[in-house]
Formats: structure tokens, C-alpha cells, sequence
């Protein structure tokens, strides 16, 4: 009896959990390994040939003094992108639970630039930074808008994390919309009675009973600051001068333009563990901070 009913359990689970473990399977895992391996290659992407080489490639990664300066770029752009866009999130989805009129248009506005590609996002920017913005400063004596900012290394970064955050910004708001109502209202009702101000009933009730929202919000904003190529290529191309170029896009020229797959890859594989490290390590912290409410 028991055996058929484990049987039964195990073709149930195959029906509805097979397809998505073998679609996990064939899109990430699969893909996973057969990139680590082609890390101990000299994979020729034209030729097909290969051949172990041991850690090679890797010695390569540690000693490309591009990759690891555009690494350290990338650190910096992922910094300033996650502080900017969750700051707005959290800010913006405070004010749209309110119960104020026209929230849900509001909150819809905010949401869709999220459904904008990436490449077509990049886009959108490079004209506003490059024709719009000029032509509004000149016409209006803006001086920090005379010019356009992606001709310059140091406004060229902030273009880049401004484009980024603004994307990020309305997915993120979301999540904080959905932590904020899980906030009691007895708490906030007993701390208005009690004489609490706005700015103390948020420090001291709503962040620490919405870190939850927060440790996923971060989460995601790090994974997908990390992992921008896309707005970097449409925006910059990683100029002027290079001085954009993230690690993602560094990559991406290093595997198929130079045809050096297996440096690529191995630089893909460091770009993986950093994340992963930096991740795990905000997750760890601030799951600490959590309260019950």
C-alpha cells in the first residue's frame, strides 16, 4: 500500500514539477557546467577546437588589468544604482499607501518603465542626454545641461546609474508596497497616538517590520546592477574612452569579438562568485535586523 502510494506521489510530482525542473535544468544548470568547463579550455569558437589547459585562463583573469579595473567600475556603479533606485522605491511606494486618490495610476506609471527592454530603454536615454537635455540647456542657460553628458567620463557614469535606477525603481516599489501593508495598523495607530512624528514612526517601526521587502529588494537590485549589459551597450558602449564599460560588456567583447571564450567565460565565473558573495553576505546581514510584528 505504501509503495504504491509513494509511486503515486512520485508520478504527481514528475506531471506538475517535471516540465519546470527540466526547463531549470536545460536554461541554467546545463549551461552552468558546460560554461565551467569551457573555463579550462582554449575553446575556438570559429573552429570548434579545444583543449584542457588547466587553470590558465583564470591566471589570465587575475592578470588582465582591464577586466579587474572595469570590475572595480562595476562595483561602483552597482553601489550608487541599488542606494538610488531602492531610496526612490522605499519613498515612492510610502507615498502610494496613503489611500490617497489615483494610487493605482500612479503606481502603474511608476511600474512601466520596467516593461521597457533594455536596448530600447538605452535608447530612450541617449537621445534625452544627447539632443533633448543639450537643446533645453542652451536654450535655457542650464549649464550642466549645455552639453551632453555621455561626451564626458564623469557624467557618462551617472548617466549610465540614473538610466538604470529609473528602470529598477517601479519593480521595486512594488515589493515595498506589498511589505508596507503588512505593517499593523494597530502599531502605526498606537504610535500616532502616542505623539510619534512621520520620520520616527518610519525609522523605528515600518523599516525595522519591512526588512523582509528590503533584503529582497537589495537582492534583486545587486543581481541585476551586476548583470546590466544591455542599457551599457545602447546608452555608452562603454565610452567615451572606455570609461564606462562594465564587467558584463567587458565579457562579452573578451568571448566573441576577441574570440578568447574560455578567458571570457573564466571572467564570467569570477563576475558569478563576487556576486554570489556580495549577495549572500547583504542577505545574511540585514535578515538579522528582522522583527516580528
Amino acid at each position: 500500500m505504501n509503495k504504491k502510494l509513494s509511486l503515486k506521489n512520485v508520478g504527481t510530482f514528475l506531471v506538475f514539477g517535471g516540465p519546470s525542473i527540466f526547463a531549470f535544468a536545460a536554461v541554467v544548470i546545463i549551461p552552468f557546467i558546460v560554461g565551467l568547463y569551457l573555463t579550462f579550455t582554449n575553446w575556438d569558437v570559429r573552429t570548434g577546437d579545444s583543449s584542457l589547459i588547466g587553470f590558465s585562463n583564470y591566471l589570465e583573469v587575475f592578470q588582465d588589468k582591464v577586466f579587474l579595473s572595469q570590475l572595480w567600475f562595476t562595483l561602483k556603479y552597482v553601489f550608487f544604482t541599488v542606494v538610488i533606485a531602492n531610496v526612490f522605491a522605499f519613498f515612492i511606494a510610502l507615498a502610494l499607501t496613503r489611500g490617497g486618490k489615483g494610487e493605482q495610476w500612479l503606481r502603474t506609471g511608476f511600474f512601466t518603465p520596467n516593461l521597457v527592454g533594455g536596448i530600447v530603454l538605452g535608447y530612450l536615454w541617449q537621445t534625452l542626454f544627447s539632443q533633448v537635455l543639450p537643446y533645453l540647456g542652451n536654450k535655457y542657460g542650464w549649464e550642466m545641461f549645455q552639453t551632453s553628458w555621455l561626451t564626458d567620463t564623469g557624467t557618462a557614469f551617472w548617466a549610465l546609474i540614473i538610466a538604470t535606477a529609473w528602470q529598477l525603481v517601479g519593480y521595486l516599489m512594488i515589493i515595498y508596497i506589498a511589505g508596507f501593508t503588512g505593517v499593523p495598523n494597530d502599531v502605526l495607530e498606537a504610535a500616532s497616538i502616542d505623539g510619534a512624528n512621520r520620520s520616527s514612526v518610519i525609522r523605528k517601526i515600518i523599516l525595522p517590520l519591512t526588512v523582509p521587502a528590503i533584503v529582497i529588494c537589495i537582492f534583486i537590485s545587486l543581481s541585476r546592477s551586476f548583470l546590466t549589459y544591455d542599457i551599457n551597450l545602447a546608452l555608452t558602449k562603454g565610452g567615451p574612452f572606455n570609461s564606462t564599460e562594465l564587467a558584463t560588456y567587458h565579457i562579452v567583447q573578451k568571448a566573441f569579438l576577441s574570440n578568447q571564450y574560455g578567458i571570457g567565460q573564466a571572467e564570467a565565473v569570477v563576475l558569478f562568485a563576487v556576486v554570489a558573495i556580495i549577495a549572500l553576505t547583504q542577505s545574511y546581514l540585514l535578515k538579522k535586523l528582522e522583527v516580528e510584528s
